[in-house]
């Protein structure tokens, strides 16, 4: 209990709390920007910290992470170009939300669900971390490669639609994915003679191609008649969410619980926690018909888990010191420059600290909302600027974000060159989330198939010999069974064979 208090005392000191709404304000405009990143903001945060002490300092990269999290869906739902990678899965379903005249409804669903999944996160890292992070050490290269091997089936769940169409995207992606040198062996693959490949092509370039620059082109024949599409969010817009968000109550828990859970797997973040909680939503809906449509589900489920996903990932940072995430990494730098080494010890030697972060964690998801709602107001003016004038300051932000990756132009190019690729894909009814989610998980099945097989000297059955490498095997291989059959069923030979049967009964 005098920890607690102590740790209340530390937190409500105006200078923590006016870092707290510095730095969010900060994340809110990172993250509306697309091309500009969580990550990207974490980054500029840190000369500024170096002048704090350990509290505020955690206190200004927490704030800025979750609330660029949220941010991001406001250029999604706006203009169909998601802010950051965590926003990416749910773009498609918030855009056209606002295109049927619940834009307002859609961006309320984002910020409350995204505040009850990080209050959710905080929960469960404040009662919980030591332990979840003892689970997350028992995970070896073998459970790895199956739990990503599972994630990747989610580029076919998410697909909708077509299966095979999804399927052809999703080799495109980890053929995307397979450029540059092999993190294992050293070998070079697809450069061709391209020393900017070597280190492969960077995530945030493909991103930004796939989805902003992409939008942007096919954009281009109505550029300039006028305001950009949508509808500002009205007042009573918000109206909804409350009743909304308690239908899908049991999609925002399972949400919280499912981001927390694999935010504490060092390596995965919220962008996979947010793709893999929306495949699960889609599966277990009662009108899993209705994604892909502007069906508000989806966005619950994937709202609560990137946000969670956030405080899990701090699970393996305090408790072990083992960066969860490229936020969390940064958190372990900024600790140890304060003379602070994250691990075991924090708890019994910096019991109040840790529960001061804690706290904040609880006041920066609780901002959310009232910051949150704000920022949508304000956003929504971006719809009043003619397109001919928005566009060109969209794709201004587009190269800088590109470029900021790597301070290379080729990633520059590779941005233009894969928006092309994608209005190509777009225009012919191939999903762009398969090709994406594809891309991040490729090279985290291949590193840890690799090392898995080095260690077992090629015995295969090394993949399988683990209680919990047997059960994420078992898993894997019954939803790709199903998307088999369920592929096999859609064929249009059985579809009209059904059709005619129907007719003539």
């Amino acid at each position: 209990m005098t920890e607690l208090l102590q740790a209340t005392s530390m937190v409500f000191q105006w200078e923590v709390v006016l870092v707290v709404i510095a730095a969010s304000l900060f994340g809110l405009f990172m993250g509306a920007i697309p091309g500009l990143t969580a990550t990207m903001a974490t980054a500029l945060l840190v000369p500024v910290t170096f002048f704090m002490e350990p509290l505020p300092a955690i206190a200004a990269i927490v704030s800025a992470t979750a609330m660029a999290i949220v941010a991001g869906d406001i250029p999604g739902a706006l203009l169909r170009m998601p802010g950051t990678p965590a926003s990416a899965v749910y773009a498609d379903e918030a855009f056209l939300m606002g295109k049927r005249g619940k834009l307002g409804l859609a961006l309320g669903i984002n910020v409350t669900c995204s505040m009850l999944g990080g209050i959710i996160g905080v929960t469960v890292l404040a009662l919980f971390a030591p332990r979840i992070a003892e689970f997350a050490l028992e995970f070896t290269s073998d459970e790895y490669f199956w739990l990503a091997l599972l994630g990747l089936s989610c580029a076919i769940l998410v697909a909708g639609g077509d299966p095979l169409k999804g399927a052809i995207s999703m080799l495109i992606g980890l053929a995307i994915a397979m450029v540059g040198m092999d993190s294992v062996s050293g070998q070079v693959r697809f450069t061709l003679g391209n020393y900017n490949l070597l280190a492969g092509i960077s995530l945030l370039p493909v991103l930004i191609g796939l989805f902003a620059v992409t939008e942007l082109l096919r954009s281009l024949p109505t550029a300039g008649r006028g305001a950009s599409r949508g509808e500002t969010p009205r007042r009573e817009g918000f109206g909804g969410v409350a009743a909304t968000t308690w239908r899908y109550k049991g999609g925002v828990a399972r949400g919280g619980l499912l981001g927390t859970m694999i935010g504490a797997l060092p390596g995965a973040g919220a962008d996979i926690a947010s793709w893999i909680s929306y495949a699960i939503s889609r599966k277990l809906s009662r009108e899993p018909q209705k994604y892909g449509t502007g069906h508000p589900e989806g966005l619950v489920s994937a709202s609560a888990a990137n946000n969670a996903a956030l405080s899990g990932a701090y699970i393996p940072a305090l408790v072990f010191g083992i960066p969860g995430d490229t936020v969390t990494a940064i958190i372990i730098g900024v600790l140890t420059t304060k003379g602070i080494t994250p691990g075991p010890d924090v708890f019994t030697e910096q019991g109040a600290l840790v529960n001061a972060i804690f706290m904040v964690f609880v006041l920066a998801n609780l901002l959310l909302l009232p910051l949150g709602l704000l920022a949508i107001k304000g956003a929504g003016r971006l719809l009043a600027v003619p397109t001919g004038v928005l566009y060109p300051l969209i794709l201004m932000f587009c190269i800088v974000g590109a470029f900021s990756a790597n301070n290379s132009m080729f990633d520059v190019w590779v941005m233009l060159g894969l928006g092309l690729v994608g209005v190509f894909l777009m225009e012919n009814d191939f999903p762009l989330g398969p090709l994406i989610l594809a891309f991040i998980l490729g090279p985290i099945i291949e590193s840890n198939f690799m090392r898995s097989i080095l260690k077992s000297d090629g015995d295969l059955t090394a993949f399988v010999d683990r209680p919990i490498a047997m059960v994420l095997a078992g898993l894997a291989i019954l939803v790709w069974t199903l998307i088999i059959a369920n592929g096999i069923w859609r064929r249009p030979g059985r579809r009209l064979a059904t059709s005619e049967t129907a007719v003539e009964s």
